[in-house]
């Protein structure tokens, strides 16, 4: 059957084509998105939500979508998402952060020139039959300082576009290396350095914990006198009736602001002063920005619910189309490993290391960690997926940590898993064949060569004379039939073990014949989704 998709807000006629083009079952309805209990009641039929700004997937919504799978997000703001219900939930949220960079940089350009200028309250007087020319002395921008809060994909645009201007630009952004401050003509800063030097001050960053409030009443206060504020970012970055106050005062000279803490704006600490210029959000509010973001969600989401490729996702490593290709048995591989010891182990995982050696090492590590971490939380919950388990056991409080090496042996390259509990450590490691099929090659540090079936039963014993007889006995004698036999030790006459691919679920009566021998100190039926 294929995947089923509700766009519930306005998105361009084209990015539903692209749905239809694929084979995904589109459903658009524009305004659904508006209607909280209509939303509610369809949204269970759905594999994908396609969204703008007006539908709010809420808790109680992502509740009730039992088969949801993927959420996008026809642009970069997910304020209206409540990621981490999705992301318990095993769902996956996707923005499009680059169809609306230029558009929003422009905004804020424009913006800056808007209130250096008095352009509105200009035009105003003028369109009211006065002339004014006195009353409307503004500032030029070349050689001014431009004081940049986040240099990313928006905030290295507006850097580009403002050095272009003559400006100097300094900016502040904690993941901006010195070598990419050279690249793109910045000098990079810390906070306080900036709101002390800058003329014009204009923030690129997300509403996150360490960015709300960041322009805070202690910090407007640490500015320049005469300084300008630009937000075209997300409202929450600025404490405005502060912001108004300082502007009132003319410690700050202008302001415009296209983003607010409450949108819709109907009233304002900063309307209806005379140096601030406002816009109703409209910082992607072109038709090029609006066709981009919409084709571009409809790719990423068609691309996941058809091939398992993840792009810009907000809650998961994206794995490209590509990737996902060459990626595919490895992330399987690393499920199998993970689910191996998720069915292996009867208590608390304290801790996760995962080892990557040689071809391995070389791939997407977030995404074959999130499979892993994901296959052994599976046997306590089942509906756990890539998405939710890194959620889950940084709620449990189990520590993942990561290793990597240059290959070290005969494989191109494996994957090794180790954990801890308060009792032991236990160990496996897998590697992908040429035929694209993960193998088991050794279990706690016995090698082994097993092809990984749908169902098997694992043993371990002393190496001993009539191992082999008895198990090929007593499961012929279950009507139990064998497709892959692997035997492993140590050591000669120290421990063995037996991984067995066998045609059908283990009877228990099978596995109690096992016991009643006493040559076996574990007999443990497994099961793999392959």
């Amino acid at each position: 059957m294929a995947p089923k998709v509700l766009i519930s807000d306005k998105l361009s006629e084209a990015a539903v084509q692209i749905f239809k083009d694929r084979g995904i079952d589109v459903d658009f309805q524009s305004d659904l998105g508006k209607d909280k209990d209509k939303l509610l009641e369809v949204i269970g039929q759905y594999d994908g939500l396609a969204i703008r700004s007006a539908t709010k997937a809420t808790e109680k919504i992502i509740a009730a979508a039992t088969n949801l799978k993927v959420i996008g997000r026809a642009g970069i703001g997910v304020d209206n998402v409540d990621r981490e219900a999705a992301s318990r939930k095993g769902i996956i949220v996707m923005n499009t952060p680059f169809g609306n960079m230029i558009t929003t940089a422009e905004h804020a350009i424009a913006m800056m020139f808007a209130v250096a200028r008095q352009i509105p309250e200009a035009s105003a007087s003028t369109h009211a039959g006065k002339w004014e020319k006195s009353k409307f002395m503004g500032v030029e921008l070349t050689g001014k300082t431009l004081g940049v809060i986040g240099a990313g994909n928006i905030g290295s645009i507006v850097c580009d576009r403002a050095r272009g201007l003559k400006m100097k630009v300094i900016a502040m952004d904690p993941f901006l290396s010195e070598e990419r401050a050279t690249e793109i003509g910045v000098e990079k800063v810390e906070l306080d350095d900036l709101l002390a030097r800058a003329d014009f001050i204009t923030m690129h960053v997300p509403l996150t914990a360490d960015t709300k409030n960041i322009l805070s009443a202690e910090n407007l206060a640490k500015t320049k006198k005469g300084v300008r504020i630009i937000n075209c970012a997300r409202g929450g970055l600025v404490d405005e009736a502060a912001l108004a106050e300082l502007l009132k005062s003319g410690h700050v000279a202008g302001a415009a602001f296209d983003v607010f803490a409450e949108e819709p704006a109907k009233e304002n600490p900063l309307f209806n002063l005379p140096n601030v210029v406002v816009t109703p959000h409209l910082g992607a509010a072109t038709s090029e920005a609006q066709e981009n973001v919409a084709l571009q969600v409809a790719e990423q989401m068609s691309d996941y619910l058809l091939t398992g490729a993840v792009q810009n996702a907000l809650n998961m490593p994206s794995v490209t189309a590509e990737e996902a290709k060459i990626m595919g048995p490895w992330i399987k591989l690393s499920g199998h490993l993970g689910n191996y010891i998720g069915q292996m182990t009867d208590e608390p995982i304290k801790a996760v290391n995962i080892l990557f050696d040689g071809e391995a090492s070389e791939m997407n590590l977030k995404a074959l960690t999130a499979a892993t971490i994901a296959g052994i939380m599976k046997t306590a919950n089942p509906d756990v997926n890539m998405v939710s388990a890194p959620v889950i056991a940084k709620e449990r409080g189990v520590k993942i940590s990561t290793t990597k090496q240059d290959q070290s042996g005969a494989f191109e390259g494996y994957v090794k898993i180790t954990i801890v509990t308060e009792t032991r450590e236990r160990s496996i490691a897998g590697t992908v064949f040429s035929d694209g099929k993960p193998r088991f090659i050794q279990i706690k540090g016995i090698n082994i060569d097993a092809e990984v079936g749908e169902h098997m039963l694992y043993t371990t014993n002393d190496d001993v004379p009539g191992i082999i007889g008895t198990l090929g006995t007593l499961l012929g004698k279950n009507d139990v039939n064998i497709a892959n036999f692997t035997l492993g030790r140590a050591s000669e006459k120290g421990e063995a073990i037996a991984l067995l691919y066998i045609d059908a679920p283990m009877p228990q009566q099978a596995i109690d014949d096992l016991k009643g021998t006493g040559l076996f100190k574990q007999v443990k039926p497994l099961s793999f989704d392959v």
